[in-house]
C-alpha cells in the first residue's frame, strides 16, 4: 500500500515596512502603495472635475458646505500668516497636502485594502502581497511629500526676500564682511558676527531635520495605525475592530492637518525677512 504524502504550504501574510511591488513597466516598479496613490488621484480629479461643473453663482448646499469649509481653512490659515495676501498665496498648494494626505489615510483603512491581492512564492511559503497599501503608509510616500514641502518654503523665500538676503541666512557671508567693518567702533561684533554665521549653519541642519520630522510622523502614526487595525482583526474580525476604525479616522484627519499646517509655517517663516 502506497503511503500518501500530503505538503501544506505556509501561508505568510505580515506588515511590512516597505511597500510591496505589484508591476513591473519597463525599469519602473509600480507599488501597491504607488497604485492606492493613483487611486487617491483619479479620485480628486473625478469629484473636482464634478464640483466644477455645477459651481453657480447662487451656491446649492454641496457648493455652500464646500465654501464654509475653504472660508475656515481660510480664516486658520490667516492666524498663522497674519496676512490675508500670504494665505491666498500659499493656500493651493498647502490645501492640496492636506486633501492628498487626508484622502490617502482614509484610504487605508478601507476593508479591501491590504485583503486584496495575490500569493507569490517565497522561500517554500506562499506570501501574501496586498494590491493595495495605504499610500502614506510607505515611507517612500511621505519622504517625497515632505521633501516637496521644505523645498516649496525655500523657493518661496527666495522669490519674496530675495537670493541674497536669504542665502545669507544660512551662510552668513555679510557677517563675515561686516566684522573689519565695525570693529572699531562695534568690538563686540568680534563674538556676536561668528555667532551668527554658526547659527546659520545650525539652520542648514535644522532644514534636513523638518523633512524628517515631517516624513517619519507621518508614516509613523499611519502605519501603526494599519497594525494595530490589523492585529485587532485577527484577535476577533467582527465588532472588535470598529471604534478602531473611527480613531484611525480621526487620526489620519489630524495628521493630514498637522503635515499641511507645519507646511505653511515653514512657508510663512521663510517668506519673513530676518530683521522681522
Amino acid at each position: 500500500m502506497a503511503q500518501a504524502e500530503t505538503t501544506q504550504t505556509e501561508i505568510v501574510t505580515e506588515h511590512t515596512l516597505f511597500a510591496e511591488p505589484i508591476f513591473s513597466i519597463g525599469n519602473f516598479t509600480v507599488t501597491n502603495s504607488l497604485l492606492n496613490s493613483w487611486l487617491m488621484i483619479l479620485i480628486v480629479i473625478v469629484i473636482s472635475v464634478s464640483l466644477r461643473s455645477k459651481i453657480k453663482l447662487i451656491p446649492g448646499k454641496l457648493q455652500g458646505m464646500f465654501e464654509i469649509l475653504i472660508e475656515m481653512f481660510l480664516e486658520t490659515f490667516d492666524s498663522v500668516t497674519g496676512s490675508r495676501e500670504k494665505t491666498l498665496k500659499f493656500f493651493p498648494l498647502v490645501f492640496t497636502f492636506f486633501i492628498f494626505i487626508l484622502i490617502n489615510n482614509w484610504l487605508g483603512i478601507l476593508p479591501w485594502v491590504g485583503s486584496v491581492g495575490k500569493m507569490v512564492s517565497e522561500n517554500g511559503a506562499n506570501v501574501f502581497i496586498p494590491f493595495f497599501r495605504g499610500g502614506t503608509a510607505d515611507l517612500n510616500t511621505t519622504l517625497a511629500l515632505a521633501i516637496i514641502g521644505v523645498l516649496a518654503s525655500h523657493i518661496f523665500g527666495i522669490t519674496t526676500v530675495g537670493f541674497w538676503k536669504y542665502f545669507n541666512k544660512f551662510i552668513n557671508i555679510k557677517a563675515l564682511i561686516e566684522i573689519p567693518k565695525k570693529v572699531l567702533k562695534e568690538p563686540t561684533i568680534l563674538i556676536i558676527n561668528p555667532i551668527k554665521v554658526f547659527v546659520g549653519f545650525i539652520e542648514i541642519v535644522g532644514e534636513f531635520a523638518k523633512i524628517a520630522s515631517l516624513s517619519f510622523r507621518l508614516f509613523g502614526n499611519i502605519f501603526a495605525g494599519e497594525v494595530l487595525l490589523a492585529s485587532m482583526a485577527a484577535l476577533f474580525a467582527f465588532g472588535l475592530p470598529i471604534p478602531f476604525l473611527f480613531l484611525e479616522m480621526i487620526v489620519g484627519l489630524v495628521q493630514a492637518l498637522i503635515f499641511a499646517m507645519l507646511v505653511l509655517i515653514y512657508l510663512t517663516v521663510m517668506t519673513t525677512a530676518e530683521e522681522h
